[in-house]
């Protein structure tokens, strides 16, 4: 009978182990990051460069901040430093390893150059 029982189980145990649905990623254009903010998404915009060794650090600590489950409805743009200078632009950013968390159309926090995985995790969070 506890075998029955502990079988019938399983499959709720494994509906409540899911992890929450991870940040949706997105290469950066003026319509989706406008639809994102105008439905009152978490936003971060990651301002990148393949060269960049800021960057190459900042980014396994991003995604590990994305992985937070107050997070799970936040879509993540990447900017390309070199080749998107109308995002640059229109998002006020000066340099590559920047990172700019909004709340739908609020600018909520923004950073360059920060590597310290507890600093990225609190300024993604602001997100929010």
């Amino acid at each position: 009978m506890q075998r029955r029982l502990l079988l019938a189980a399983i499959p709720f145990c494994a509906v409540a182990a899911r992890p929450a649905r991870a940040a949706e990623r997105a290469r950066f254009s003026d319509a989706a990051f406008d639809a994102a903010q105008q439905a009152g998404r978490p936003l971060i915009v990651e301002v990148t460069a393949p060269w960049c060794p800021t960057c190459r650090v900042q980014r396994p600590h991003v995604d590990a901040a994305l992985a937070d489950p107050r997070l799970a409805g936040a879509v993540l743009f990447t900017v390309d430093f070199d080749s998107q200078k109308d995002a640059l632009r229109r998002l006020n950013v000066r340099s590559q390893s920047t990172l700019i968390a909004f709340n739908g159309r609020e600018e909520r926090g923004r950073a360059t150059g920060v590597t310290d995985p507890a600093a990225i995790r609190a300024l993604l969070l602001r997100a929010a």
